[in-house]
Formats: structure tokens, C-alpha cells, sequence
């Protein structure tokens, strides 16, 4: 008897603001016709790429598909929280035709893979491939690249430093894990500034990746889905740099995330000019959230990475529903939370 076929995975991974939510919410609207399965992870208490994709269901994706997982990054939680979540969707009476996971932007993809090769999941579902979402203008900006020569300054002036960058490391590890390279936000770049950013991540990536580049997440189901299948057999070949350093540990000690109560804006005009200014005066990798906007019924999305803000209205808010706004803010540690909290307040 020919034992039943495995359920496909696809593994989306990316730093902290690369569009991987934007990519999903393209793949849900443009299915053809696949049902989809989605897990989606972030970093912190308080989930919002889940209500971002909870409120663009539909019949590729209904709101039930949706398994959101808020208890911290999924690579450090695999056990207790990935496990669980996978027997919730394999135990249904209607399975899915793909699953896909988001992971935090701040999770290290391979050990999430390897979780494929328990009992429990490996006999019925596969990695068909790891999608590692890249931000093009902020690769382009330098972002994810230390100064060398002000590193081995620092290294010269007190031996007793330690200069590795959690950003830079964690970013050259999702990439090093990837099938598929997505390099995002290609409308914000010239056509020179893709090549320079697809060469500098050729630089960190494993040999055989495919590399496409998009804008607003727009990528056929095709292109993302059907790459090469059984990437839990082979993902030992992509090391994380704490493994190459012959390291098993990984934490993320070096970020924390918070969340702020945001009153009710004037316009959407008003509340981005509020973050703006915020993300000037503070080093923040990450904000997003929900903002209620006075005279609109529907909840305004906000979406801040770097110095850009992108805001829209998705849903209406629902009956009995609060109005309320709730921004959650992602930075290394020691970020200013105060100063942070009464800057969005307004």
C-alpha cells in the first residue's frame, strides 16, 4: 500500500520589517485554489502579523487555518509551542494543501526545520522550501553590515570587547538558511542598487538559492511554492554561525520587545508624523500595531521599519469591539521604553 503523500511546508523567514507578512497576505489572495495552513510566530506577548492575516481570510485561508504563536520566537520554542501547533493542523478533518509558517523576524530558521524530522510531523509533512524575505533598501543602506574598520579599532583600543552584531549575525543566518531569496521592496530601488544588494547576500548564502526580486509582496503562488521539497534532510549543510563556532546556545538577550497604549488619532496624517518623529529620536528595529482613528470605522494598520511608516485600513472594528490602539515596539536592549511610550501617546 503506497503510504499517503506528505504535506508540503514552506518555511517564511526575514529580519524584523522585511514584508514577510505582506508576502503572505499576496500568497492568501493569489492561491489558485490551494487551501493553506498558516503558523505565524512573533516575537513578544502580543501578536499582530495574526490579526493582519486573520482579517485578508478567505476560502484559500479561513480565519480557523490561523494558528498564531506569541510566546516568543519559534526557534527557541519548538517543543512546547511548533509541536502542538502542528498536530492542531494535521488533526483536522480537512487538511490542508500547503502549510506555511512565519517566523519572527528574530528566528533562526534551522532549528525550526529540524523540528520536521520528529516522529510526530515527519511522516506527514515536509519543508518544501525556506523563504528568507530580504529588505533591499535597508541591505543597500548598510544596515546589516558592521564598519570593519571601526570594529577592529574598537578591537585594538580594549581587547576585552565584544563586537559581534546580534543584527548582522542573526541576518547572514536567515539568509544562509534560505531555497528562495526574496529581494523585497524593489520598486524603493534602482535597478543597480538590486544587483548590489543580490550580490551582497550571494555573499552569505548557501550554494543552489534562487534569488527573485519583488515589490509589496507581489510573487506568484508558484515562485513560493514547489521548490525543492525535504530541506530537513539537507538543512544541516546550513549552519548558524553559533553552530560554525561550534556554539549549540541561542537566545535573544540582545532584543526586547514592549507594548504601548495609543489614544485615538486625529487622522492617519497625524498619528505617522507621531512615529516618525519617535523613530528619529530612537533606535528602533520594529513597530506595528493598530491604531483607532477618529470618524473611521475601520482600524488603521501601522507598519514601521527604519525611517518608513506605512499605514492602511484593513477591517472595520467589530461590535463591542474596543477602540483601542495598541503599538508594539521592537529594539536591542536598554531601548529608551519611557521616552519611547509617552513619544507615541502624543
Amino acid at each position: 500500500m503506497t503510504a499517503p503523500a506528505k504535506i508540503p511546508a514552506t518555511v517564511v523567514t526575514g529580519f524584523l520589517g522585511a514584508g514577510k507578512t505582506t508576502l503572505i497576505r499576496h500568497l492568501i489572495a493569489n492561491a489558485g485554489g490551494r487551501r493553506i495552513a498558516l503558523i505565524v510566530n512573533e516575537f513578544g506577548d502580543v501578536g499582530i502579523d495574526g490579526e493582519v492575516l486573520r482579517a485578508c481570510a478567505s476560502e484559500a485561508c479561513a480565519e480557523e487555518d490561523i494558528v498564531e504563536l506569541a510566546n516568543g520566537c519559534i526557534c527557541c520554542t519548538v517543543a512546547d509551542d511548533f509541536i502542538p501547533a502542528m498536530e492542531t493542523i494535521l488533526a483536522r478533518t480537512v487538511q490542508p494543501d500547503h502549510i506555511v509558517i512565519e517566523t519572527s523576524g528574530l528566528a533562526l530558521p534551522q532549528p525550526l526545520v529540524r523540528a520536521f524530522r520528529w516522529p510526530e510531523i515527519a511522516t506527514r509533512v515536509t519543508v518544501d522550501g525556506v523563504v528568507t524575505v530580504v529588505d533591499g533598501p535597508a541591505v543597500r543602506a548598510g544596515r546589516f553590515a558592521h564598519d570593519e574598520e571601526a570594529v577592529a579599532a574598537q578591537r585594538a583600543a580594549d581587547e576585552t570587547l565584544d563586537h559581534e552584531d546580534p543584527i548582522e549575525e542573526l541576518f547572514e543566518d536567515q539568509v544562509r538558511s534560505a531555497d528562495l531569496l526574496v529581494l523585497h521592496k524593489a520598486d524603493l530601488m534602482s535597478e543597480e542598487d538590486v544587483e548590489a544588494v543580490k550580490t551582497e547576500v550571494l555573499a552569505h548564502a548557501s550554494a543552489g538559492v534562487r534569488v527573485v526580486a519583488a515589490a509589496n509582496g507581489a510573487l506568484p503562488a508558484e515562485v513560493l511554492l514547489g521548490l525543492t521539497g525535504n530541506v530537513e534532510d539537507r538543512i544541516d549543510e546550513r549552519p548558524t554561525t553559533h553552530e560554525m563556532e561550534g556554539e549549540t546556545q541561542h537566545d535573544h538577550d540582545d532584543f526586547e520587545s514592549f507594548v504601548v497604549e495609543a489614544p485615538e488619532a486625529l487622522d492617519a496624517a497625524e498619528i505617522e508624523a507621531r512615529i516618525r518623529k519617535v523613530l528619529d529620536a530612537h533606535d528602533v528595529l520594529r513597530l506595528k500595531g493598530f491604531v483607532p482613528v477618529a470618524g473611521k470605522a475601520a482600524r488603521l494598520v501601522i507598519q514601521a521599519v527604519g525611517s518608513r511608516v506605512d499605514a492602511y485600513f484593513d477591517r472595520p472594528w467589530r461590535e463591542g469591539e474596543a477602540r483601542r490602539g495598541r503599538l508594539v515596539v521592537i529594539g536591542e536592549k536598554g531601548i529608551d521604553q519611557r521616552a519611547i511610550a509617552t513619544g507615541l501617546a502624543g
